[in-house]
Order: C-alpha cells, then structure tokens, then sequence
C-alpha cells in the first residue's frame, strides 16, 4: 500500500441529471484510493449546510484534488467555491447531468469509466472562468429568449428525458419567448453597441443547452477570452427565420447576428435583465458587468 499523503474531495450530486452520480460511490473511492489519495466524501445538499461552498472552504489547504459528480451547474457551484480559495487544488469532474454542455467542449467522456479514467490522471488544462458581477461562470452567461430553459425546466422532466426536457419546455413557452425584446447598450473591449436584442450570450464552449452553437468558430477555453453572440429583434417573419437557418448552420452570416470575442463587457438596460449562469439563475440587473479570468482553474483532461 502506498504511502497516502494526498487528499481528494469528493463532492456527489445525487439530484443532477438522471440521479445515478450516488450510485457509483464505491466506484469512484476505490479509483482514488489506488491513485494514492485519501478519499473525503461528501454529498452536496442543496438547501442545507453541506453545499459545495462550504465544504471547499472547510477543507482549504487540506486537500490536493477536488471531485465533483453532477451537472454544470453542481460545476459552476465547485468553481464558485474554489475561486475563493487562496491556494485551488486540481479539479476533476464527472459529468452526470442532463447535457453535460462543458464537459463536451472539455473533451470529457459521457461514459462513466472513461471520465472516470480522465479524472484520475496527472494531465492537466488550465481554463478561462467568467465573472458576472462577481458570480464566477465556467461556459455561458446568458439573457433573452430560452436563457431561462435550463433553470426553469423541472428536474423531475430532466431525470426522465434528458436533453428533449430542454426541447419540450422551450416549445412549450415558445410564444412568450419570441415576444422578448431589450433596449441594451453593450460597451466591451473595443466596440459599443446598442440596439434591441431577443437574446445574448457570453460563452466558453462549444455547446450550449445540447446544441452545437459555435462550431464552425474560433473557440479556445484558454486565451482570456470568451465568445459574445448578440441576436437582435426580428421584425418579420423572414428575419427570424434567417436567424434561426444561421444559428442551426453554427454561422454568423445574419444581420440580426453579431459575433466577436471579449476579455470584459457591460450591459446597461433601463429595465432589469434576467441571467442565465451556467444553466442556472444568475440574478436580473440594469448593468453587468462581466471579465474573464484567465486560466483561473486547473482541471483534470487528457
């Protein structure tokens, strides 16, 4: 037996996706105990104590890898966690949610044992995190039409349907979605914008909510960078469907498309604007602020 004097948190999130991240427990000790570390395991407990916050803070400076089972958004808690640590330990995630957008772009298998494999290995990437007003991201920052489906969807469709829960709440709502219109002045890097948007997005992925957005650009987890995409109002019915040919090509080639890339951005509205972070609510403001933290996280990826 080898000398273990690494330690590895485990934080399991039994309610994400489907609900299996419990059920391979066993699995994933033993995994961490033949690698050499001392496995702490704690189930995250949303609306209790036991949230990934504040064990992370519990354990800082204790622990040499930190483990998460769940979906993006149990890994944007993780995150928001370990950006408050002095000193973040590796990261390793297991993805086991509904769509699992990040842990794609990252190269990070669906199949348990294969993520299994990836987490426990010494390869390492360093990845860019988002701050929107201070709330850390790892993937998407989001507002407009359908920003809401992640978070407003039920988690008991989730559990039976997967990413089609996504699909059939969005139809669902799809009227009152279109209807969506915002006045917004966008100041970044080196431009400003301003005009009347259906839906925007700040993104570090390639996917987003299942679908392939950005897949025919210059997306790079690394470069203190994130994508901006800006869809503005359509007035007829010619201007959304434009929109929507060009969104399901992965293009930009649209009028009512703007793409560029930003290391910081703000968002001013005379009324408030609802967010989406990383799948879940992130809070309805007049002005956000939004930076980008380079290589900010080390994660565990072959």
């Amino acid at each position: 037996m080898e000398n273990r004097h690494k330690k590895a948190l485990i934080l399991l999130n039994n309610s994400a996706g489907t609900g299996k991240a419990g059920l391979n427990t066993w699995l994933i000790i033993k995994k961490i105990a033949e690698k050499g570390y001392e496995p702490i395991v704690y189930p995250i407990l949303p609306g209790t104590d036991l949230v990934s916050e504040n064990i992370l803070f519990a354990y800082e400076g204790e622990v040499d890898l930190v483990l998460c089972s769940g979906g993006d958004g149990t890994l944007n808690h993780v995150v928001q966690g370990l950006m408050g640590l002095r000193a973040k330990p590796r990261l390793a995630y297991l993805p086991a949610g509904s769509t699992n957008d990040f842990a794609r772009t990252l190269g990070i298998p669906s199949d348990f044992d294969k993520a299994l494999d990836m987490a426990t290995q010494d390869q390492t990437f360093r990845y860019d995190v988002g701050r929107l007003n201070g709330r850390c991201f790892n993937y998407v920052a989001a507002f407009g039409a359908f920003s809401a489906v992640s978070y407003a969807t039920d988690q008991q469709l989730k559990n039976i349907l997967g990413h089609a829960a996504y699909i059939v709440s969005a139809v669902s709502d799809l009227y009152e979605n279109m209807r969506y219109s915002r006045r917004i002045r966008i100041e970044a890097d080196d431009f400003v914008l301003e005009d009347d948007y259906i839906f925007g997005v700040v993104c570090n992925s390639a996917y987003v909510a299942g679908f392939s957005v950005f897949k025919d650009m210059d997306v790079r987890l690394d470069d203190g960078k994130m994508e901006i995409l800006l869809i503005k109002t359509p007035k007829t019915a010619a201007d959304l469907q434009g929109i929507l040919n060009a969104v399901q090509r992965g293009t930009t080639d649209d009028p009512f498309l703007t793409f560029r890339h930003i290391s910081n951005a703000r968002f001013l509205s005379e009324s408030s604007i609802a967010w989406t972070v990383d799948g879940e609510y992130g809070g309805s403001f007049k002005e956000t602020e939004i930076r980008i933290e380079q290589q900010a996280v080390s994660i565990m990826r072959c």
